[in-house]
């Protein structure tokens, strides 16, 4: 791991770092588990609406049967160094009943409306519990960012 000039942000430095990249970054891993055929990972594409995550997938994939039954995920920005891991509760929409801010977004971001497809598409909406940022060795110390859905003041 390089930490060879890494310097220490600050917690406001690494919330407007984490919040710029949900804005930009377009993969995020998703970690799923069903009770009886445990963890599940998928990279999914996603858009952020200032307060959740919304991804979408087949409504028959292993990720849809898995938040069904279990709604706790664990997700990750796909950086090993710069780190952001998010925590919370999916909440399904099936692709005629998702509310049509967060379709239009996924769409505008992506050019791929899943409403229009063949088969039917699930839209998972999850807003963090817990986020936790850090960059590095020198950052592990201090990485929760966002604790029982909020943001330090």
């Amino acid at each position: 791991m390089e930490t060879t000039g890494t310097v220490r942000r600050r917690t406001a430095e690494r919330i407007r770092d984490t919040l710029e990249r949900l804005v930009t970054e377009r993969d995020v891993w998703v970690s799923t588990a069903h009770p009886d055929h445990g963890p599940h990972q998928v990279p999914l594409w996603f858009s952020w609406d200032g307060r959740a995550v919304w991804m979408c997938t087949s409504a028959a994939s292993a990720t849809a049967r898995n938040v069904r039954k279990e709604p706790r995920v664990r997700l990750a920005l796909p950086d090993t160094f710069d780190v952001v891991l998010l925590q919370g509760e999916a909440e399904c929409f099936p692709d005629q009943e998702v509310p049509e801010d967060a379709a239009e977004a996924f769409t505008d971001k992506f050019g791929w409306d899943p409403r229009v497809e063949e088969g039917s598409f699930l839209y998972v909406r999850v807003v963090p519990g817990t986020v936790r940022a850090w960059r590095g060795e020198p950052e592990l110390r201090g990485r929760v960012v966002m604790r029982d859905g909020t943001w330090p003041a």
